[in-house]
């Protein structure tokens, strides 16, 4: 087996994956894709295994709006199974691409994704109070079509319903293994999409899928620190880090201490749904 001298974990967001909101279609997600594989290429031709993890936000969005709009005679799906079946999409679409970009440089690289699960704690205080939203907006009979097959809804402020799922913390990475022979054999891997598919064990310790969402970037935080990576890089669509973020006092951050970090969180410089959980990873 090949030891890695240098191994980063770069986490790439869903949003990162749709470059224009009102041209989301496929083949502008495989421009945004190739864009993306680029810049990891580049990282293997400077000698680097990379592991790259991403997130799923807008494509479990959209899986989400065709159950809406097929309710009426198609079977709802759990959102455990939304997860995996953008695992499996953007996966692929990493995978070709990456391996694609490697075969034009002629870099002796191999890319391969894995179906990744995550396992969380039943007891996990997220899901006595459930406040993540996902999907659009949808009228109170839909919702309680949704409710009927164990979904969380609320009404939100007169706009309509939302499903709302708990965000848990990762506890394990269940194929955590297989991702380290992969990467010990040189392997440049895909991992842990939109989080993880988050999994519970049952009484008899067995694993079953759960309605939830687990932060992407506290998954890859996770993942970085059990392969015990060198780099751990979360790419975004801002330049970079700044405290009085979008004011005329903006101050950008080309780096900072734990403890700085841990201030900069206190006085509220990062917003909850955006940059404070990417400092918190």
């Amino acid at each position: 087996m090949e030891t890695p001298a240098r191994l980063a974990v770069v986490a790439i967001g869903g949003n990162s994956l749709i470059k224009d909101n009102t041209h989301p279609e496929v083949p502008h997600q495989w421009d945004a894709i190739r864009e993306t594989v680029s810049h990891i290429a580049e990282m293997v031709q400077m000698g680097w295994l990379v592991v790259v993890t991403h997130g799923n936000g807008p494509q479990v969005g959209f899986i989400l709006r065709r159950n809406e709009l097929a309710a009426h005679e198609v079977h709802m799906t759990p959102l455990s199974l939304i997860v995996a079946d953008t695992q499996g999409a953007i996966g692929y679409m990493l995978q070709q691409a990456l391996n694609n970009e490697f075969y034009d440089r002629h870099v002796p690289r191999q890319c391969i994704s894995f179906v990744t699960q995550v396992r969380v704690e039943t007891d996990d205080p997220a899901f006595q109070n459930p406040t993540k939203p996902i999907g659009g907006f949808l009228d109170e009979p839909l919702a309680r079509q949704f409710e009927a097959t164990g979904w969380r809804v609320v009404e939100d402020a007169g706009r309509g319903w939302r499903r709302v799922v708990a965000s848990p913390q990762p506890q394990e990475i269940v194929e955590l293994e297989a991702i380290q022979q992969a990467v010990s054999m040189g392997w440049i891997v895909v991992a842990c999409g939109g989080g993880g598919i988050p999994v519970v064990r049952n009484s008899k310790g067995e694993l079953r899928g759960i309605n939830a969402v687990i932060d992407k970037d506290r998954a890859s935080s996770l993942l970085a620190r059990q392969l015990d990576a060198e780099l751990f890089l979360i790419s975004t669509g801002v330049e970079q880090v700044a405290i009085h973020f979008g004011k005329p006092n903006q101050q950008w951050l080309p780096q900072m201490t734990v403890a700085e970090a841990k201030q900069y969180m206190a006085e509220g410089h990062f917003a909850p749904g955006s940059m404070k959980p990417k400092i918190e990873a």
